[in-house]
């Protein structure tokens, strides 16, 4: 929405009018200034009623003392209008009171909420859920960002925790939940067609068996249209020759190890094509020939790396041009993040390169690294290994956290693209998530996410993007704390984390909170024959109290692990111990050797509808090696299109089972609460 436009909330009549031309319920009313007019307005509207202050200051009503309800005599209606004035008065002494609203007093019934805010990024969002006064204690609501379908709209009133109260509870009639998924669509149809709105909350809905009513109703509109978002514009995506440079020259490299200018410089010697140091005090720098300047060197140079201070980068920009550089990677700290100077010399920098044509990246960055093509411009203390995972982050510390772990775990966690975004002058997530959508070497995208600001945009590419290569994203910031007050239900209960998880479930993709669980879920998904169809679970294992504990975490993270038809236990009867627990978790007990698994793996292929995954957990024994239960795994993978995963928990002496599953690319982890939650990010795919 505009920074500069002035917001007011409407009065609750006005509200109730606008959501009247969308046909969403409301009460019948009359507004009053006086006592007897509230009882002479009572009286025409019928007893019971509710009465409720008027006044743009007070938000709240119930806190201030201005709702009083079941209002039976004209007497009630003439104390009500004092004892609500007095109540207003002594709770806000500045409120402006502009009347009394008399209205119907609605009969009792489930109490929802409807509501919907503009999120900078991702544009207008709905939320549903639980309402009434304890609608922030309750907290079950879901949102959906719009547009939507109907399809989407049926699934939020499905997906909160009360939604058995709208079904019916224990012998209760089921509440009407067609007429309510008509008000809501009729509220997404209001809030969209109204482009001065920018918050609403029906606060209750009251839902009967038949029909319900908008109780309470707050609506903010400001006195300009509402400014959304952009769109995926795809002519503004950079060319990809433009990331494939044949010379790259960096602009204050240096011989001084403590130096950035070192480092970056450095990680570029192994580069194929040419590299071109520039220093006007040197001349030559780690065995090259140096230059004073970019256009003393002789041949074309296509990108640029810069790590001088930030107040020669306008400068710098403009030898740039002159040289004909395609890309500058601004490592360089000290523009907008700093202060408003330093806002003022980005937006120099930004403007000189335009002009030429010039793509930057960053600036405050640590750089881009694309390990398939040896291109490292960034001061990492050694490069990462080549592979099939794009990682792209707006922290440079993370940045450097994964090129370590690549290191360390060897190729099978190599990369085809780093990026550290840095202050997004120019090059945003968009244009690193385009290339990797075009790069041939990538088979996945991990995202590293503080903030998007282009959330409608970002959402339009993702959801094109993960038709063919899957995303997954750690969101940083999902606490609560720093953020604002809200001044309405809908902004305290839709904040901008639940915000992003929904984004990323409209575009397909798939939220992580660890490291770690990103690298396996990216892993896995690359893999389509074996991401899961749904979040049904078959537990089989040697140990019981792994068997108690993959309960314990299916729970928590959301794994349906399924009760087994009595034909499938009487099937297992013929072949296991009669003491087996005949139960999932299937526990075949310590002394289980591989024909026992096998024989539980037959009978589960032969019944792949009743099951989504299988989870082998194994632990170190003599009478099972680790190679024999990843044979199992490996033979019976080959016998179902579901998802089969090993957890082999043991430490080294399972490392050579782990080693034989990675080899054969079935899923594989060694601790068994990770397996769970990674299954758990997993089936968000299957949910969508």
């Amino acid at each position: 929405m505009s920074t500069h436009a002035n917001t007011k909330m409407l009065s609750e009549a006005d509200g109730y009018d606008l959501l009247r031309k969308f046909n969403v319920p409301a009460p019948v009313f009359e507004i009053v200034t006086s006592p007897e007019a509230a009882a002479k307005a009572a009286g025409k509207i019928g007893y019971p009623v509710v009465m409720k202050i008027v006044s743009p200051q007070i938000i709240h009503k119930s806190d201030a003392g201005g709702v009083i309800v079941n209002i039976k005599t004209d007497e009630e209606a003439k104390a009500a209008y004092n004892k609500i004035v007095t109540s207003v008065k002594a709770y806000n002494s500045a409120a402006e009171i502009k009347g009394i609203i008399v209205e119907e007093m609605a009969k009792p019934g489930l109490e929802l909420i409807i509501g919907g805010k503009i999120d900078p990024a991702f544009g207008r969002v709905i939320t549903f859920g639980l309402g009434g006064t304890l609608v922030e204690f309750f907290k079950d609501v879901g949102i959906r960002i719009l547009p939507c379908s109907d399809d989407e709209l049926r699934s939020l009133i499905k997906q909160i925790r009360g939604y058995t109260l709208i079904a019916g509870y224990r012998g209760e009639a089921p509440k009407d939940e067609e007429f309510l998924f008509q008000t809501l669509k009729n509220a997404c149809a209001f809030f969209e067609k109204n482009d001065n709105v920018t918050e609403f909350d029906i606060n209750p809905l009251r839902l009967y068996e038949k029909g319900g009513c908008a109780v309470d109703a707050r609506v903010i509109i400001q006195d300009e249209p509402v400014e959304l978002p952009p769109h995926y514009d795809a002519s503004k995506i950079v060319p990809i020759d433009y990331y494939k440079p044949r010379s790259v020259a960096v602009i204050g490299a240096s011989d001084d190890k403590t130096k950035m200018g070192y480092a970056v410089f450095h990680n570029l010697l192994q580069f194929p094509g040419k590299v071109y140091p520039v220093n006007n005090k040197r001349e030559e720098i780690q065995g090259v020939k140096c230059y004073p300047n970019l256009s003393a060197i002789p041949g074309p140079v296509d990108m640029v790396v810069i790590t001088v201070p930030a107040q020669l980068v306008p400068g710098i920009m403009e030898e740039c041009g002159q040289k004909g550089v395609k890309m500058a990677v601004v490592i360089t700290a000290g523009f907008k993040e700093m202060d408003e100077d330093g806002r003022a010399l980005e937006n120099r920098m930004v403007e000189i390169a335009k002009n030429y044509g010039i793509r930057i990246v960053g600036p405050n960055c640590l750089g881009l690294i694309l390990p398939p093509y040896k291109l490292d411009t960034t001061y990492v203390s050694t490069s990462p290994l080549p592979g099939d995972l794009a990682f792209i982050s707006q922290s440079g510390a993370i940045v450097n956290a994964v090129v370590g772990i690549s290191l360390s775990e060897g190729s099978e966690m190599g990369y085809s693209e780093v990026v550290s975004v840095g202050n997004q002058s120019d090059l945003d997530f968009l244009d690193y998530m385009s290339y990797a959508q075009r790069d041939p070497h990538t088979k996945a995208i991990i995202l590293y996410v503080e903030e998007i600001k282009n959330g409608v945009a970002f959402m339009e590419m993702a959801k094109e993007i993960t038709k063919t290569k899957p995303i997954v994203a750690i969101k940083a910031g999902s606490s609560k704390r720093g953020q604002a007050a809200a001044a309405s239900h809908t902004g305290s209960l839709s904040g901008a984390y639940e915000v992003y998880m929904e984004a990323f479930r409209k575009c397909g993709v798939t939220p992580v909170k660890t490291l770690p669980g990103a690298f396996k879920v990216a892993k896995i998904l690359s893999d389509a024959d074996r991401t899961p169809k749904g979040r049904r679970a078959v537990v089989i294992t040697n140990a019981g109290g792994f068997a108690v504990l993959s309960n314990d975490y299916a729970e928590t993270w959301g794994i349906d692990i399924v009760d087994l038809p009595k034909e499938i236990i009487d099937e297992m009867n013929t072949f296991l111990p009669p003491f087996w627990n005949k139960n999932n978790p299937i526990d075949l007990l310590g002394d289980a050797d591989e024909e026992r698994f096998r024989n539980v793996f037959e009978v589960l292929c032969r019944n792949p509808k009743l099951w989504d995954m299988a989870i082998l957990v194994n632990f170190p024994n003599k009478v099972l090696s680790p190679v024999q239960v990843a044979n199992v795994l490996i033979d019976y993978s080959k016998k179902t299109d579901n998802l089969l995963v090993g957890t082999l928990v043991g430490g080294d002496c399972m490392k050579s089972g782990v080693t034989l599953l990675t080899e054969h690319n079935i899923p594989v982890f060694e601790e068994l609460e990770f397996t769970y939650r990674t299954l758990g990010h997993l089936s968000w795919t299957a949910d969508r």
